[in-house]
């Protein structure tokens, strides 16, 4: 728990301590989100979901991530215009708030809480929820919320070239077939670099100053993350007879992570309110720490 609590605020004050320095160009940021989409990404959703084991049992569990997406984009969508936000925060929003930081942030926390026995469970909500929905229907989200073109077609087709989406597909028809290690290595060394990048691109963007004009907004967007949702899991799990209880924990905390850092630069890369990404991860994730193990006292 320490060494990620380290990793992860390291990497945001170095990204913020870059920026005041002078010392890197305007463009860092492009450039690292740029890196991370189309190289650390790619390779980490390749190597994972290429060692996937599906468990039907686990299935439900998995689910959990596509609905919280699916309400945030009904929650922001519905809130967002009555509340005076631009279609760009709007977005940034569902973006943020309907994707949850369930592998960097997810696995070692559930693991300090729980024990490595609700790792199968987590793992599983991880790869089959969060990187199937990142890859899929929020990069189709971001494309349609920054397009000019919103042709389905033309829709279609930047999800398709989309390097994680392509990394996602090659991956699962590549499962019949072991490679060779030093492929799972390079993949591994590759997908490591994403958190500390990802993070340092977001202290490079953010801006402790913009905390109080976009109260409103990240009070609605962390609201919901950090509460409501997991909430709102909580209520969909117990209605549902034979989950066990390890599985119904594990999955309302993985819906309680902080927002997905990959979500952020998604929302960066298409030019969706980066500013309110940058902070819904920079604060989200702190304060991610205290209400994830909040939510557990809760549920037992």
């Amino acid at each position: 728990m320490s060494a990620l609590v380290s990793v992860l605020a390291a990497s945001l004050l170095l990204g913020a301590i870059a920026r005041r320095s002078g010392r890197f160009p305007e463009q860092t940021a492009l450039v690292l989100n740029a890196f991370v989409l189309n190289v650390a990404l790619p390779a980490l959703v390749l190597r994972a979901v290429h060692h996937l084991t599906l468990a039907p049992e686990l299935l439900a569990a998995a689910a959990t991530p596509w609905l919280v997406f699916g309400v945030s984009w009904l929650f922001f969508r519905t809130l967002g215009p009555r509340l005076g936000f631009p279609p760009g925060t709007v977005a940034a929003l569902v973006l943020t708030g309907g994707l949850s930081n369930t592998a960097f942030v997810g696995l070692p926390l559930i693991e300090g809480l729980m024990g490595r026995e609700a790792l199968q469970v987590a793992v599983v909500i991880d790869q089959l929820g969060s990187f199937l929905a990142l890859g899929t229907v929020a990069t189709l989200f971001a494309a349609r919320a920054a397009a000019k073109d919103t042709r389905t077609g033309a829709l279609l087709k930047r999800v398709a070239v989309f390097p994680p989406f392509v990394a996602l597909v090659a991956a699962f028809l590549s499962q019949p077939w072991d490679w060779p290690a030093w492929v799972d290595v390079v993949l591994g060394r590759l997908g490591d670099m994403l958190t500390p990048l990802a993070l340092f691109s977001v202290g490079f963007q953010l801006r402790p100053s913009g905390v109080k004009g976009r109260m409103r907004a990240l009070a609605l967007g962390l609201g919901y993350k950090l509460a409501l949702a997991p909430l709102a899991i909580a209520l969909l799990l117990w209605l549902l007879p034979g989950m066990s209880r390890l599985t119904f924990e594990v999955s309302v905390l993985q819906a309680a992570m902080a927002p997905m850092v990959t979500a952020a630069i998604l929302a960066a890369d298409h030019e969706l309110d980066p500013e309110l990404s940058a902070l819904m991860v920079g604060l989200g994730i702190p304060l991610s720490f205290a209400t994830v193990p909040i939510v557990l006292w809760l549920l037992r």
